[in-house]
Parts: structure tokens; C-alpha cells; sequence
């Protein structure tokens, strides 16, 4: 593998020069844009060292300094900088180069999708476009001109107000467009198009009016009524609960099918993955609906945390993602069931974040060392980054949190700053110290809480016992011990009110004495899963059926039932002939009787994922673990097949509605359909089921139990539709989907086939993650398949991805890096293809940075 220089926190420095000025012109031509830059630069200090600018994958025209032209002998160019020297204390730069947006497949920087022109610039793609300072501790005032053809392109958008436009000669037009706040070049955008375009405005609270502008593809207006609804529930929930006005005259989104990322925070124009914008009653689930509003959220509430403060460097990158992430989760819980919300981020956490924290790419939510920084917009960084400000605001309250946020921006709006700058505004406006807590910024892994207690009936007393545990990481870290917010109550059988509150474990090892304690309580604790950690307390089967009833934490009923589902699973794993008890249907008969609302109810009824089992048991084999979760699904559902089908009919309309009502009972039928269509008779149910569907949450849940199951109507259902949806780009992302998910021997053959059908392009990053990422990730039965075809097929597209679009790929090779969840076998079969992806020629660095800590 090629060898590439990672980079340290440690060795952080501030920049020799600064940029106070760009003003950028952008002649569009597909193969020959041309960029000239003007910047006004000054020197940091006394000194008399060269100015490096990055830059890749373009070609230097000329260079100017105070308007002259340089010679070669003053600067030096290399495939990733431009260096120039004896430059005095204060100058105007002027930089022309010509890239080409066409040939740019990666997606960063200026590239040209169909036929928009977009840019994609963190976090290190504005190099693509300019040579610059590109780090974002480099913050400019930007002026940007468009040039475009008028009729191709009708729409020239930038970051800021337009200040100008105008024609030119030969059907060219150009707009001006200045952002009058100081931002990093990574919030820089561009897109120019041919859209249809939504009009909308907002008053703030000071009484200005905002323009709101949200562009999509001709004939999709309709289709995003919904995230213009929710942008204005945005800035509205952000007025109400941290006093943030937005701070432009417009505010623009976009939506694009060819994108990277969700979608992206630029000054006053988002640029969104369409997935995330595109919504309508008859083509969107109600996941579809839940995510367009949070994302639309939390790409809003960037304007205040990470574009008016925002990072000092790439290892802060938690500064702005977790703040942000956990900003739009409570938007979220505002919006909905504040549970079920808070349920589906904890799935996450539990699944896929501790997996990352017991895998090769450990790391802190502030990173200690970089190679390649798009492989750091992880589930670590982000999720664990909303766990530990969630942490905080549970340890400070919420009015304290509010006046550390409040703090924050008073010190340092405008400027580029650290994680220990926003603990340390925190710290101060609650005057609470914050320093311990602190180590969750720069420790990696997981935490265990080994909990024990202790009842003395003849004192009535309790004490309860924790110790903080820390398995190895793969970073070989060592381990202090943190502080751990734990909510916490006390469920006794006595007519006393159950005792409950806040604990703070910050020792390796401490006891907490209860008084008064009339009969031995049982504990319920993390409370709201109030710390990123993993419990170890010894719950029997009955200790976690009076949780499921009597915990008055929502959040813990459910985790009880999750416990309860585990611990069989564990078992099953180890012995599939074991004989299942009665109990463990009672318990959901009581779910499903009791008057909780039904969103809720169907999250307790859903067994734990394959990824959470996986992390949870050691070198499993992923075949065992997959047979043991259907033993269980299927002995639950024959045990309850009669109170299924009874609330599911309950549960079926003709009427269709998207209130969080209907929304809980499309969600509660739908998993009863789930274990319906393990038994006799399913096929018609799910044949009826999709016919007679009018909307496509009921429609989607139809197809794919019709995969997993491998149901005789499989391939009706999945032609007709396609039949009804193709051309209807997320909706044929779904189908792509669902086609991977089969669980059939021959899906191999199934995927590797539609890797030829003519709405598959492997170029188009929502269609790769839809099909080749569908199946990695969640068909762990064929993934995982003894013969490898799964490991194999997951190769030979990674081999494609790595000179297409390299950050894609390097998402896409997460299922093979975590091998060291399962059995030897599979882990060598796994690790076969990671040596042959290190013989790839030309291997990006973006996989290097996980093959290298994959297998070293």
C-alpha cells in the first residue's frame, strides 16, 4: 500500500498567513471552468516562510501578487500545493485555474451531476476549485460571481445575498453574491441549474422577513412542500429554545441526487442529498417524513452551531456535529414521542456506535490522529458527540445548558474554536466544574458499569455498587475513569413512592446508601439511557418483566424487554434446540393490551438487531446468531399469532393520515405483519397488504417481509413495483434495496445482476449505499454466507468504488473491517478480502486509513 503521513492534534499551529477577503469569479464549462481568486492576505507575525495553498486535481493558469504576474522562480508546484515566497506583510493574490467538473467522480470540490453544477467542499474539497488555505481555521469575507449560460442554466446560486446580476454577450448571464459573515472555505457552495423553485418566507422574532428558497429537480414541487414546512417548524423551535435568529435576508436549499453526504450546512445554501428534501404522501414512508424534517433541522441549526462558530481544526470536528446532532434530537422528541424518538437514537448507538468503538477505527469524539479526514464523519464523532453534550445537559440542567449556550456565542461568535472552549463556557455560566467530564472528549471505547447491590432488612437500607470497567481499544488506549451521569430509580413492592434521581459515578468503584428502604428494591437505571454505556447487573427474567410494567422511565421499559429478547438470544446462539418459556409471550401480550401509545408499543415488540447481538457476544458466529434471533421471532409469533392478527386487522383503514397517531398505528400493524408473516397464511396477507396499500409505509413493510421471508408472491410484488415507481429515483432506491435484502441462497447472483439494470449507476452514491450497502450491512445471513460470495462480492465493488468515488467506498468497507465480532473462520475469510484490497493499485487513502488499521 502506498504510505501517507497521518496528521497530529498535538501538532496543531496557526496558520503563518490569514485570508480577510475572497472574491471569486466562475466561468461554468463542463470540461473547462475557470476560477480566478482574488484574496487579500496577511501575514501572522514576523516571518519570512513560504505560502503553502492546497490544491489537487487542477491546473494553474497564472498567479499574481498586487495585480503583477509572478514567474515560476517565486513559487513551486507540486500534485497537492502551491508554495510562493518573498511575499510581503500584506498583499492581493490573485489565483486562475481550470478544472474540470465533468471528470469529477469523486463528488468534491465543483463537480457537475446530470445537469447541475454543485460543490461539495467539506471537509477538504475546496481545494478541488481553488488553491487556498483549506483548513477552517481560515476564516474570509466572500464576494462570488457566476458565469453560466442562461438558458441551460437560469439559476447561478451562492453563500450570502445577492448583491448583483446582469446578461452578457453569447447568451451568458452572471449573479453576484455576497455573505457578510467571516466563514471557513468549506462552507463555501455553488450550484447552478434549471429547477423548479418553492417560495416561502419567515418572520423572525426582531421582526425581519426571511426569504426562503427551496430548488428541486422540474416536476418535484410538490415534493417538498414538506421540508419547507419543516425548515419554518425549524427556525421557529430555534427562536423559541436558544434564542437564535436566522442572520441572512435568504435562505436557500437544494436538492441533488448525486451527493455524498445527508446534506451539507453551507452559509445560506444547504446543499441536500435529494433523499432528504423529496417527500410526498403517496412515494414517502413515514420514516421518509421523520427524516427530511430532522435533517432540514439539523443543517438549519448549523447557521448558529458550526457556521457563525466553528472549528479550529478537523479534530474538533465533534464541536459542531455533536451539538448540532443533539440539537435536532430534541427538535425531534419536541415534534413527536419524545420516547420512541429518543428509543431510535439509542438503537443506533447500541448497534453500530459500540461497534465502532470495539473495532479497528476506535476513536475519541475529538480525534488524536488524522489521515484522511472524510473517514471521520462517523458514528462516533456524531451520535457518541450527541451522547456526551445530552450528558451534559442532564448533569447541568436545562436552564444552565442554556446559559452556557448563550455564553458560547457571546465569547466567541465569528471565530474558529475547540471542544475545551465549549466545555469551559459551560463550565463557567453554570459554574459547575466540568473537568473530569471532560475525558469523554478524548477517551475512545465504550464504558461498563458493573452494577451490585445489597439489602439489610434489619436497617432498611440498600446500597447500591458501581465500577467502571474499560475494555481495550484497538488505539490501545489507557483508560481514567469519567464521569457518568446515571438516572436511576428504585422499584419496591411496598406502598411507598419509589425513590429515584441523579447519580454521579466518578470513581472506579462507589456505593451509594439508601435509607428507609422498606423491601429489597429492584434498580432501574440509565434512565432516558442517560450515559453511553453498557450495563452488567444480574436482572432475572422476572426482575425484567417488573421493569417492562412498573419502571415509570419509558425508555427502561422498553430496555428491559430488550434485555429479556438478548438474553434468549445469547442462549438460542449456543443451543437452538432450547425450550423456549411461556413467559416471554406473556410479557408481550402485556405490551400489546396495555393502553401506552402504539409507536411505542411497536418498538417493544421488535427483537434487537443483528449488530447489537454481535457486539454483545464474543467471536459469534454470524449464522448461529442469525438462526437464534428467527427461533425466538418465530416461537414469539406462533405464541401470539391470535393477538396479531387481531391488532393488526384492528389496525388496518382505507383512510390515510400523518398524524403521529396514524403514524403509530401504521407502526404497531406493521410489526405484527412482521411476525404474522413467519406463519401459515402469510403470503395472502402480505399479497393483501400491498394491493390494497395506500401509502408507501404500508406498501414498503409489504415487500420487504416478502424478502426476508423468501414469500412465493416475492417476485409479483417486486415487479409490480417497480413497474408503478421506476423513473422515481428514491422510491427505485428502496427497490434496489429490498432486492438485497432477499434472503434467498442465490441473492449474489440476484445483486451482482442488477449491478447491469439500466437505473443502476454505481456513480450515483445513494444507488451504490442502496444496493451494494443494503446487502453488507443488513442481509447478515449472505454477507456473512461460509462460502464467502458475500465477502467477495463486497471486494470486487469496493475495487470499482476506490478509483470512482473513494469516500463511498470507504463507508461501504465498514462491514469487513469489524470482523473481530465474529468466529475465527469467518474472521480469516473476512480478512482475505481486506489483504487483496491492499494489493489494489492506486489504493485511495481513504481506504488505506482502515485497511491499515484493520489488519496491523
Amino acid at each position: 500500500m502506498t504510505e501517507f503521513s497521518p496528521r497530529y492534534l498535538k501538532d496543531y499551529q496557526v496558520p503563518d498567513y490569514k485570508i480577510s477577503t475572497v472574491d471569486l469569479t466562475i466561468e461554468l464549462d463542463d470540461n473547462k471552468t475557470i476560477v480566478t481568486n482574488v484574496m487579500n492576505v496577511i501575514k501572522s507575525g514576523e516571518h519570512q516562510r513560504a505560502l503553502v495553498l492546497d490544491g489537487e486535481h487542477m491546473q494553474l493558469k497564472s498567479v499574481l501578487i498586487n495585480q503583477t504576474q509572478i514567474d515560476s522562480s517565486q513559487y513551486q508546484l507540486s500534485d497537492s500545493t502551491l508554495s510562493i515566497t518573498n511575499l510581503p506583510e500584506q498583499f492581493t493574490l490573485t489565483i486562475t485555474t481550470e478544472i474540470n467538473p465533468v471528470a469529477n467522480t469523486a463528488l468534491e470540490g465543483l463537480y457537475k451531476s446530470a445537469d447541475v453544477y454543485c460543490t461539495q467542499c467539506e471537509a477538504e474539497g475546496f481545494r478541488r476549485i481553488t488553491y487556498f488555505l483549506d483548513r477552517p481555521d481560515v476564516m474570509a469575507v466572500y464576494t462570488t460571481k457566476i458565469i453560466a449560460d442562461k438558458t441551460s442554466f437560469p439559476f447561478l446560486l451562492a453563500n450570502g445575498n445577492k448583491v448583483e446580476q446582469g446578461n452578457l454577450a453569447n447568451n451568458l448571464h452572471y449573479v453576484t453574491w455576497h455573505d457578510p459573515f467571516p466563514k471557513p472555505c468549506y462552507l463555501f457552495a455553488l450550484v447552478a441549474g434549471n429547477f423548479d423553485l418553492l417560495s416561502d418566507t419567515f418572520t423572525t422574532t426582531s421582526g425581519r422577513e426571511v426569504k426562503l428558497e427551496l430548488f428541486v429537480d422540474k416536476g418535484n414541487l410538490s415534493r417538498g412542500e414538506h421540508a419547507m414546512v419543516s425548515l419554518k417548524k425549524s427556525m421557529l423551535w430555534d427562536e423559541q429554545q436558544f434564542n437564535l435568529e436566522y442572520d441572512l435576508d435568504i435562505y436557500m436549499i437544494v436538492a441533488v441526487d448525486f451527493f455524498n453526504m445527508g446534506a451539507m450546512e453551507n452559509k445560506g445554501l444547504n446543499v441536500f442529498n435529494s433523499k432528504f428534501v423529496l417527500a410526498d404522501d403517496l412515494s414517502a414512508t413515514d420514516d421518509d417524513f421523520f427524516n427530511v424534517e430532522a435533517v432540514i433541522a439539523h443543517e438549519y441549526f448549523h447557521n448558529w452551531t458550526g457556521n457563525r462558530v466553528t472549528c479550529r481544526d478537523w479534530f474538533q470536528l465533534s464541536l459542531k456535529e455533536g451539538l448540532t446532532v443533539f440539537r435536532d434530537q430534541q427538535f425531534s422528541a419536541d415534534m413527536h414521542s419524545s420516547t420512541v424518538t429518543r428509543i431510535k437514537n439509542v438503537k443506533i448507538v447500541r448497534a453500530q456506535q459500540f461497534a465502532e468503538d470495539a473495532g479497528p477505527m476506535a476513536h475519541p469524539i475529538r480525534p488524536e490522529k488524522v489521515m484522511e479526514m472524510n473517514n471521520f464523519y462517523t458514528l462516533t464523532v456524531y451520535e457518541k458527540g450527541s451522547e456526551v453534550i445530552r450528558m451534559m445537559h442532564t448533569i447541568l440542567g436545562d436552564d444552565a445548558f442554556k446559559a452556557g449556550i448563550e455564553l458560547y456565542f457571546d465569547r466567541h461568535d465569528g471565530q474558529a474554536v475547540t471542544c475545551d472552549d465549549f466545555v469551559a463556557a459551560m463550565s463557567d455560566a453554570s459554574k459547575t466544574d466540568l473537568s473530569q467530564f471532560k475525558l469523554w472528549y478524548s477517551q475512545s471505547g465504550t464504558p461498563e458499569l458493573i452494577v451490585s447491590d445489597d439489602y439489610n432488612s434489619a436497617t432498611n437500607t440498600y446500597q447500591l455498587t458501581i465500577e467502571q470497567s474499560y475494555p481495550q481499544t484497538h488505539d490501545k488506549q489507557e483508560k481514567q475513569n469519567l464521569h457518568i451521569p446515571i438516572n436511576f430509580e428504585l422499584i419496591t413492592n411496598d406502598n411507598e413512592p419509589n425513590q429515584g434521581g441523579l447519580l454521579h459515578s466518578k470513581e472506579k468503584t462507589q456505593t451509594w446508601t439508601f435509607d428507609n428502604v422498606c423491601s429489597k428494591p429492584l434498580p432501574a437505571l440509565l434512565g432516558n439511557f442517560s450515559a453511553p454505556v453498557k450495563l452488567n447487573y444480574h436482572y432475572n427474567d422476572q426482575d425484567l418483566n417488573t421493569l417492562m410494567v412498573d419502571a415509570s422511565d419509558e425508555f427502561n421499559r422498553w430496555d428491559a424487554g430488550q434485555k429479556l429478547f438478548a438474553g434468549y438470544i445469547k442462549q438460542l446462539v449456543n443451543n437452538p434446540e432450547l425450550d423456549l418459556p411461556l413467559q416471554i409471550a406473556s410479557a408481550l401480550e402485556q405490551v400489546l393490551a396495555c393502553n401506552a401509545d402504539n409507536a411505542f408499543k411497536a418498538e417493544q415488540l421488535i427483537l434487537p438487531s443483528f449488530d447489537e447481538m454481535a457486539a454483545a457476544i464474543v467471536e459469534v458466529n454470524p449464522g448461529s446468531l442469525v438462526r437464534a434471533i428467527t427461533v425466538l421471532k418465530g416461537f414469539i409469533a406462533e405464541q401470539l399469532q391470535v393477538q396479531f392478527l387481531q391488532t393488526y386487522q384492528s389496525l388496518c383503514t382505507s383512510e390515510f393520515a400523518k398524524d403521529g397517531q396514524a403514524i403509530g398505528n401504521r407502526a404497531l400493524k406493521n410489526v405484527c405483519l412482521d411476525y404474522l408473516s413467519l406463519l401459515d397464511g402469510a403470503n395472502a396477507l402480505v399479497l393483501n397488504q400491498f394491493t390494497d396499500a395506500n401509502n408507501m409505509t404500508d406498501q414498503l413493510a409489504a415487500i420487504k417481509v416478502a424478502a426476508l421471508n423468501d414469500l412465493a408472491c416475492f417476485e409479483d410484488v417486486m415487479t409490480e413495483f417497480a413497474t408503478q415507481w421506476q423513473g422515481n429515483t428514491l422510491v427505485m432506491d428502496k427497490w434496489f434495496t429490498i432486492n438485497a435484502l432477499h434472503n434467498n441462497e442465490n441473492v449474489v447472483q440476484r445483486i451482482t445482476g442488477l449491478l447491469e439494470h439500466p437505473e443502476f449507476s454505481i456513480d450515483n452514491p445513494n444507488r451504490a449505499r442502496a444496493l451494494i450497502g443494503a446487502f453488507a450491512f443488513y442481509n447478515s445471513e449472505y454477507f456473512h454466507n461460509k462460502d464467502a460470495s458475500g465477502y467477495e462480492f463486497l471486494f470486487e465493488q469496493l475495487a470499482k468504488l476506490n478509483t470512482i468515488n473513494p469516500q463511498v467506498a470507504s463507508r461501504l468497507i465498514t462491514p469487513l473491517i469489524q470482523f473481530k465480532s465474529f468466529d475465527n473462520n469467518h474472521q480469516q475469510l473476512m480478512k482475505g478480502q481486506l489483504q487483496k484490497l491492499t494489493k489494489l493499485e492506486s489504493l485511495s487513502r481513504d481506504l488505506i486509513e482502515k485497511l491499515d488499521a484493520a489488519l496491523k
